[in-house]
């Protein structure tokens, strides 16, 4: 939807880079043909910060290397992520790399 007109604009996924990090509200950055008004791209914010909907108990004393485990994001995506994050924690995700950032407090 663009935020100064509230007109709706339909694209498809394959459009969207890391589509798997998009939830409802958030605001991207779309390029529009000036001649066709279609879109071209779709670029979202660089950092995204979900909240973890399930993941595996990590295990005292196991933090000697940089071991990761398997986390479901609220948005559906799936990551890895260190051993000592927990279920319902909140993170920071790069989205250029599909990968985990840092834990927000």
């Amino acid at each position: 939807m663009d935020a100064s007109t509230f007109e709706q604009v339909g694209l498809p996924e394959a459009m969207i880079e890391g589509h798997q990090f998009l939830k409802e509200g958030q605001e991207v950055d779309v390029l529009f043909h000036a001649e066709t008004e279609t879109a071209l791209s779709v670029e979202l914010p660089s950092f995204v910060i979900l909240k973890i909907v399930y993941t595996e108990p990590g295990i005292k004393g196991d933090t000697a290397t940089n071991a990761t485990k398997p986390a479901k994001l609220e948005t559906g995506a799936e990551i890895q992520v260190p051993l000592f994050i927990n279920e319902d924690e909140v993170i920071k995700v790069d989205t250029r790399t599909n990968s985990y950032y840092e834990r927000v407090k």
